[in-house]
């Protein structure tokens, strides 16, 4: 079973090409123009077992946001792309993370049904490194973009925690193992889909998102 996926999503205010193998090792190779956005991204291919490839431009003049939703987005799309019918997948999954002194919650559910629920806390204080600055505002755009494009119910929690960049660490590590164990295959249920409804279709199949 190839499960692959790749999109290239170009807008007047980003330019992403992305691809995903749900199958892969961790590996991942970014040119990515936000270093802490790099490093989270980087994070969920290690600890999701993700391989992912990104190139991504965009109106960083205007600020981060449209490039962080936007790789959401395409992120989305490349899951739901790659596990097609969704057949034999174990559907749920969730992870409790520990960081130092944060605890992240991540739960999630391949459902066709978009939510997202994020309670993580963030002070809204940008992160600095040198002359570079992160909106930390944007991670829960981020989320949501990738939760409505890949069709699936994420709750994203921190339970405690003091250091933003631990807090939204910890909710990429934890929600790459909740998604690793939610999309792998389940070896007694391989051809079923897991659910009554016999069906795990997408409500709407949006192929792009405004």
């Amino acid at each position: 079973m190839n499960r692959t996926a790749e999109t290239h999503r170009t807008t007047k205010e980003t330019d992403i090409r992305l691809t995903l193998n749900l199958d892969g090792t961790g590996a991942a190779k970014l040119d990515y123009p936000i270093g802490f956005m790099k490093h989270m991204l980087n994070t969920f291919a290690k600890h999701g077992l993700f391989d992912i490839t990104a190139q991504a431009s965009g109106d960083l003049d205007v600020d981060q946001h449209h490039l962080i939703e936007d790789t959401g987005i395409a992120l989305g799309q490349c899951f739901a792309t790659a596990l097609g019918g969704k057949r034999g997948v174990r559907r749920c999954g969730s992870c409790l993370f520990p960081m130092d002194e944060t605890l992240a919650r991540a739960a999630v559910d391949i459902s066709g049904r978009a939510f997202l629920s994020f309670n993580a806390g963030l002070s809204g204080v940008p992160l600095v490194s040198g002359a570079f600055s992160f909106q930390t505002d944007t991670i829960e755009d981020f989320w949501q973009g990738f939760a409505t494009a890949a069709g699936l119910a994420i709750h994203l929690d921190i339970l405690r925690g003091r250091s933003d960049h631990h807090k939204i660490e910890a909710l990429f590590k934890a929600s790459a193992r909740a998604l690793r164990d939610a999309a792998e295959i389940d070896e007694r249920a391989r051809d079923a889909i897991p659910s009554t409804k016999g069906i795990l279709d997408r409500l709407d199949k949006p192929l792009a998102m405004v």
